[in-house]
């Protein structure tokens, strides 16, 4: 009898996996343990495992479908063994379920003639409806195919057409109108829009394909959708407002050529910038708990430990790894940690328990040269620090005098329900001293 063999469970959040590649097919023998396909969730790129012995009997998805977690993927059984798949729930249309890969194709059934199209001079094979719905959406019934009894254009085939036709300029639209002119499928203007230059006089051929504006269109899926998710629930679900300050940094840059100088031996020419920011954060949030907590409407809970997460740019998208008890780690083990997170979530191999349980979260575009920003909170957390580029800030000297030194800007986002401002930019008046006295907090 044959056995089927579901899409595992990858953690408690992962409601559906990418198939990326299989790597057997119909008809090979395979082993309990033996690699199935690749399939990519939200957060890494996983192998999924046979789960039983015998002949592949059906693929059941293909290539590039989102399979819902424990879902069949594949068939295995006795060689020579019919399958079919067992009925189920359909998968969502945009991401349809393959036939069994053993299963011969049906024929493709024969499409219905076409409908004989119908012009704005045979007004009356028009429903009324349709008629009223032509006029409010500005188009005309010439060309419409219809769907009704009789060849009659309904409602239905009106707004199906106005859909078609959004992308249009209200002056073709009216010109169309008045003149009778044919709508091209699609126009010259930006997105496919169809202008007044793209109108088709009766009996001419349509422009060519090649003027129209070429438009992609990408699924949403797999870590940007997650990540669009988290956003917008975490802008609806919290009062977020940012305080913005700048850190001297001549002794961020000071520490660093002195680690990029020191002995190879001693591990630490790796050291970064935003180590070191990382590093000062942890032990300024040990001074202020409040900041070091999650937020719901029930309780507010501080944690003894800084779990430090970190936005992570990967081909994937926005990952954030997280640096467990950061607040007890050294400089170097900091450092040596963060690095081994990021390039297993740049390689596609983090784990679950490597992206859960942050305390607090950094996000560093100071390479981009972005000054300031608002970071969105990673909820339920109650704050996130944005790091900025470090730019040369003019300082008073005295009198008239003003010296150039370089800052390092931070943005400071708050969930103002779990935290006032007062507070808040006591916490980030800290950060920036402590920043700029980065060797002092290292001896500490």
């Amino acid at each position: 009898m044959a056995t089927e063999v579901v899409m595992p469970k990858q953690g408690n959040s992962v409601e559906a996996c990418i198939l990326l590649e299989w790597k057997v097919k119909v008809g090979d023998t395979v082993s309990t343990g033996d690699i199935l396909c690749e399939a990519e969730t939200d957060k890494s790129t996983i192998e999924v495992e046979s789960t039983a012995e015998g002949t592949v009997l059906a693929l059941l998805w293909n290539e590039g479908d989102e399979v819902p977690v424990m879902q069949p993927i594949l068939a295995v059984g006795d060689a020579g063994e019919s399958y079919t798949a067992a009925a189920g729930p359909a998968p969502a249309a945009e991401e349809k379920k393959a036939e069994p890969a053993s299963a011969p194709a049906p024929e493709a059934a024969a499409a219905p003639e076409a409908a004989p199209a119908v012009t704005a001079e045979s007004g009356l094979a028009a429903s009324p409806r349709a008629k009223q719905r032509a006029t409010k959406e500005g188009i005309s019934l010439d060309g419409i195919a219809p769907t009704g009894p009789k060849g009659r254009i309904i409602e239905r085939d009106v707004i199906s057409a106005a859909a078609r036709s959004a992308s249009v300029s209200p002056a073709a639209k009216e010109a169309a109108l008045a003149t009778g002119a044919a709508l091209p499928e699609t126009g010259s203007g930006i997105g496919g829009r169809i202008l007044m230059k793209d109108l088709i006089s009766r009996g001419e051929s349509p422009a060519p394909a090649a003027a129209a504006a070429e438009v992609t269109v990408k699924p949403v899926r797999g870590v940007r959708k997650v990540t669009a998710q988290r956003m917008k629930e975490s802008l609806d679900t919290t009062a977020q407002f940012t305080l913005n300050a700048y850190a001297d940094a001549r002794g961020l840059q000071n520490l660093r050529n002195k680690l990029k100088n020191s002995r190879e031996e001693l591990g630490m020419n790796r050291v970064s910038i935003n180590d070191m920011v990382m590093f000062a954060v942890s032990r300024t949030l040990k001074e202020f708990p409040y900041m070091n907590a999650h937020f719901s409407m029930e309780a507010i809970t501080e944690f003894p430990n800084v779990h430090l997460g970190f936005a992570c740019d990967t081909p994937k998208g926005l990952l954030v790894p997280v640096v467990s008890y950061a607040d007890v780690r050294s400089l170097k083990e900091l450092s040596d940690e963060s690095k081994r997170l990021a390039a297993k979530a740049i390689e596609g191999k983090a784990q679950a328990e490597d992206l859960t349980g942050s305390t607090f979260t950094v996000s560093n575009v100071g390479a981009m040269g972005v000054d300031t920003f608002t970071p969105v909170i990673n909820i339920p957390e109650v704050a996130i620090l944005g790091v900025g580029e470090i730019a040369l800030k003019p300082v008073g000297t005295g009198g008239d005098d003003v010296t150039f030194v370089p800052h390092i800007g931070l943005s400071l986002t708050i969930n103002h329900m779990a935290v006032d401002g007062a507070p808040g930019a006591r916490f980030l008046k800290a950060l920036s001293q402590n920043i700029a006295d980065i060797e002092l907090m290292m001896a500490l």
